[in-house]
């Protein structure tokens, strides 16, 4: 069981999937949501959630104030676990979340976007082809001042930005978890954007 976090369902519970899922801690989810809204990166976006697992952080930008999510998730037990939380904060006057139950890389060849926020937290398991597959294919989704925020295990190779045409624009590390923020590449010169880079 989790809540959501803030915002106008705040203390919602959800449900988390019994298995085949990883959820974001709270740790990382508070951290993360409080650097989005600094950067006024929820209000009114349009969120995808890849991965969903539980679907708690697609629904989280609902709470606090986006204006719609996609959620996409494989596994037939857990994308039904989202449905129901979805329902959840549908009944909270919030707007409903459109929750996919598809292959990421199927669901993306299909989609049409634009998206403003997006978060990619693959298992752990997913091999580095299949992830830079998927940023290549997640990229023409993307809206010019899009964020791109990918979870994985601090170990794991980080994940090929160019290649989907991305900067890096910072970098967080939480025990054995990694964020890695990204946003379109804009920049005509060749310069390299400015990275923070953080560890806790």
């Amino acid at each position: 069981m989790t809540r959501i976090i803030a915002g106008k369902a705040r203390g919602a519970r959800l449900d988390v999937p019994h298995t085949g899922t990883r959820p974001t801690s709270d740790r990382v989810r508070e951290s993360l949501f409080g650097a989005l809204e600094s950067m006024d990166a929820i209000a009114g976006a349009r969120v995808l959630d890849l991965y969903a697992g539980s679907g708690a952080l697609g629904l989280e930008t609902l709470s606090r104030g986006a204006v719609s999510a996609d959620l996409v998730e494989k596994g037939r037990e857990a994308a039904a676990v989202v449905r129901r939380n979805a329902a959840v904060l549908a009944k909270a006057g919030l707007p409903t979340a459109r929750v996919h139950q598809s292959a990421v890389r199927a669901f993306l060849q299909h989609a049409t976007g634009p998206y403003d926020l997006v978060f990619s937290d693959p298992p752990y398991d997913i091999d580095d082809d299949a992830m830079t597959a998927d940023l290549v294919a997640l990229a023409p989704l993307l809206s010019p001042d899009a964020l791109v925020v990918i979870e994985r295990a601090r170990r794991s190779t980080p994940p090929d930005l160019v290649a989907a045409g991305l900067d890096l624009i910072r970098e967080k590390t939480y025990g054995d978890t990694a964020l890695w923020w990204a946003e379109p590449a804009q920049s005509a010169d060749g310069a390299q954007p400015d990275v923070e880079s953080q560890s806790l």
